[in-house]
């Protein structure tokens, strides 16, 4: 969103920590599982070594660290919260003309200059969000609208992740709204009030891929709200499993990539080779076989149609939300109201 998980919830203290000291000259705060060294083997060629990575659980947590004063050269984030980081100060801007594929990529992904000082987020990762589900238990026709989530036939059978934007993404989607870059308070509360209609529906709450396949591989859960790499591991493991990313009102597509942090103490040139390692063509098929789409739109135009098919990221002809950055007071919003919801309230 996804990364060992883009958005992965593995998030123990002890994981934020380096890694036993790699390239010295550059740290990368990172989730868990991006340090694989196929995402940017044009460093390692370059340095002889991979950089040093030290990993958290989830970017307010990754955030809280930062501001806290542990120091980090380049961190992993997703474009949703692109904002709150601007407004904290913590970053600055990159200078494109040092990205080499930064022509190269895919328009829809890079959205737009925030605070009109500069681009703050390159995107280098991004997936779709869409409904998983048991073919075997659930008709298509089902899923063919976003609405399952408040069909009284699957309660106590289906699942949202625990995680604000992608629980937004969907809430946004079935009230009509495609954008939620400009969402009006009415929009606001009419998400809201879908998702707490959708709460007692609800088993639980997933917080990792693994936790989401168990569910699903054991019929306990029918219906999910999910990342597309369910979808190809499920497959693969021979377990039942459908993408429905053709719902009437749509699905949704996350994006995350990488800030430059302020005052880092690290080499700022081998930010840049980092940067551009994991924009490279070279660096396509490991992310993929991930199942992470690439922000280089013409390193992707390699992969073919029954590739981003069987990965859950071929092209769709429904509206399709795009996570990208937000006002942060509306996220914020989004964040404590999400919490009240999952509380029952």
């Amino acid at each position: 969103m996804k990364f060992n998980h883009l958005l992965c919830a593995v998030s123990l203290t002890a994981l934020a920590t380096a890694t036993a000291a790699q390239d010295a000259d550059l740290l990368v705060f990172d989730y868990p599982g991006f340090e694989d060294p196929t995402y940017h083997g044009t460093y390692v060629a370059a340095h002889g070594d991979s950089p040093t990575f030290s990993f958290f659980g989830d970017e307010e947590e990754a955030f809280q660290k930062l501001v806290a004063g542990f120091q980090a050269d380049v961190t992993h984030i997703c474009a949703g919260s692109v904002t709150k980081w601007v407004d904290s100060g913590i970053i600055e801007a990159w200078d494109t003309s040092r990205i080499t594929a930064w022509n190269d990529l895919d328009r829809n992904l890079t959205g737009e200059t925030i605070g009109g000082d500069g681009t703050f987020f390159i995107p280098t990762d991004f997936g779709s969000t869409a409904i998983a589900y048991n073919p075997d238990e659930v008709p298509a026709a089902d899923v063919a609208t976003l609405n399952v989530f408040t069909n009284p036939a699957y309660a106590g059978r289906m699942t949202l992740p625990d995680n604000v934007d992608d629980a937004y993404a969907l809430a946004y989607l079935a009230t009509g709204v495609d954008n939620w870059q400009n969402a009006t308070d009415a929009q606001f509360e009419a998400a809201s009030n879908w998702l707490r209609a959708v709460h007692p529906n609800l088993r639980t709450y997933w917080t990792d891929p693994a936790e989401l396949a168990q569910l699903l591989s054991s019929g306990e859960i029918l219906v999910s709200w999910a990342w597309n790499e369910t979808f190809p591991t499920m497959v693969e493991e021979g377990r039942p499993i459908a993408f429905e990313r053709e719902s009437v009102e749509g699905s949704s597509l996350w994006l995350c990539g990488y800030v430059n942090m302020v005052d880092a103490p690290g080499s700022e040139d081998k930010a840049y080779d980092y940067m551009n390692a994991i924009l490279d063509p070279s660096a396509t098929a490991g992310l993929m076989a991930s199942g992470y789409g690439q922000a280089n739109a013409a390193a992707m135009a390699a992969i073919s149609a029954q590739e981003l098919e069987g990965a859950g990221l071929g092209p769709i002809s429904v509206p399709v939300l795009a996570q990208l950055p937000m006002p942060n007071d509306l996220r914020e919003r989004q964040a404590e109201t999400f919490e009240l919801i999952k509380a029952g309230f």
